[in-house]
């Protein structure tokens, strides 16, 4: 038997900001938390969501770039003095999983780590939550339409956070927030995007729906990631990076693969500090050409929804993407220190992502990639 659930209510297209006051009005909501981070506040994001609230509205804007438990816990302080009763996150995957974090914890007792879906919490986490509505800043995670929520831990795991009641109750899309998204922020969020289409499709778990939404984001996503990337004002190619990004998040319920058991681990590094989508664009060629036997046809589709001829290198493709966007072509590039794989390894058998990935995984495989994604 398999379970296929679609999803959350979710408004998308330029303007649907505006529908904020009468969405809070459906939920019930009357004092929300504005849970953010600086970037979003000094390029005026937030102040535009804040207008349109209650003006007892508190704002947090201390989300780090890994959002982690002691944020969390400063936050949740925040939402009880302020008396709220819902979450508006605005930004990007940092702050949608923050908030989702949040909510968790203001609704279930501690500690946090009883809910990580590696230590069996998916039956603790319960429907008893306030709401939360996800307003992306970004094109790339999918965070305003997924089920998990990456917290690095006190003692430095980081680790997923996965229930149905984790999904935010309402998504608003509004491309014209991300219009002032940086090329090289653009990039990299783009290619998270673009990891997420990709890992979900090669994902083994049963799911047609879901696999057609991802070659279809995928494919979207590679013609219309250059153009947002060169002219950051084109709306039109920002919608598309934002239903891109928004299609990898439907997928999520598939699970991904060793793209990410890679890449979780590595973003709970305290130094250096490594932008998530930008690791899985760099981890992901070593990843395909691993997975290139165990996937079998599965290429083929891909190929075809990038516009590749049938024996294509994907990964060969995936690097010269990179290049064109100006990313790292390896983590050594990106400033991981060698010293630290071992426990990277450790961190990657153990990731909930792993478990779907198209070929099972040891720990000589890990070490393996590990060693191709520092050379690059």
């Amino acid at each position: 038997m398999d379970l296929i659930t679609y999803l959350t209510r979710i408004q998308f297209g330029a303007g649907a900001l505006s529908c904020l006051p009468a969405e809070l009005g459906m939920l019930g909501a009357g004092a929300p938390l504005i849970l953010t981070d600086r970037g979003v506040v000094a390029a005026g994001l937030a102040g535009r969501v804040s207008a349109m609230l209650p003006s007892r509205s508190p704002i947090f804007d201390e989300t780090p770039g890994n959002p982690t438990e002691a944020a969390m816990r400063q936050a949740a302080a925040v939402y009880r003095d302020g008396g709220c009763d819902s979450i508006v996150a605005v930004g990007g995957g940092s702050s949608i999983d923050l908030a989702k974090a949040v909510a968790l914890i203001v609704s279930h007792p501690e500690p946090l780590a009883q809910y990580a879906a590696i230590l069996g919490g998916l039956p603790r986490i319960t429907a008893a939550m306030p709401p939360v509505i996800a307003i992306p800043t970004t094109a790339g995670t999918g965070s305003e339409v997924g089920r998990a929520a990456l917290i690095t831990l006190g003692d430095g795991r980081k680790l997923g956070f996965i229930s149905p009641h984790l999904i935010p109750n309402l998504a608003i899309c509004d491309p014209e927030l991300t219009l002032g998204l940086p090329p090289l922020l653009t990039a990299a969020t783009g290619m998270d995007a673009i990891s997420h289409c990709i890992e979900t499709f090669l994902s083994p778990r049963f799911n047609p729906p879901a696999d057609a939404i991802a070659l279809d984001g995928l494919a979207r996503a590679v013609r219309w990631l250059p153009q947002a990337f060169a002219d950051g004002g084109n709306l039109e190619a920002r919608s598309e990076m934002m239903m891109a990004a928004l299609q990898g998040g439907m997928c999520f319920q598939k699970g991904l693969g060793a793209v990410h058991a890679m890449s979780h681990p590595l973003g709970g590094l305290e130094t250096p500090r490594l932008h998530h989508g930008t690791l899985n664009a760099v981890i992901m060629p070593a990843v395909l050409r691993m997975n290139a036997d165990a996937a079998g046809a599965k290429y083929v589709r891909l190929r075809a929804a990038i516009g590749l001829g049938r024996d294509a290198d994907l990964a060969a493709f995936v690097e010269d993407f990179n290049r064109r966007l100006g990313l790292p072509a390896s983590l050594t590039a990106m400033g991981v220190p060698a010293d630290c794989l071992p426990r990277m390894i450790e961190g990657a058998v153990l990731d909930h992502s792993s478990a779907t990935n198209p070929q099972p995984m040891t720990r000589d495989d890990y070490a393996v990639l590990f060693d191709q994604a520092m050379a690059g």
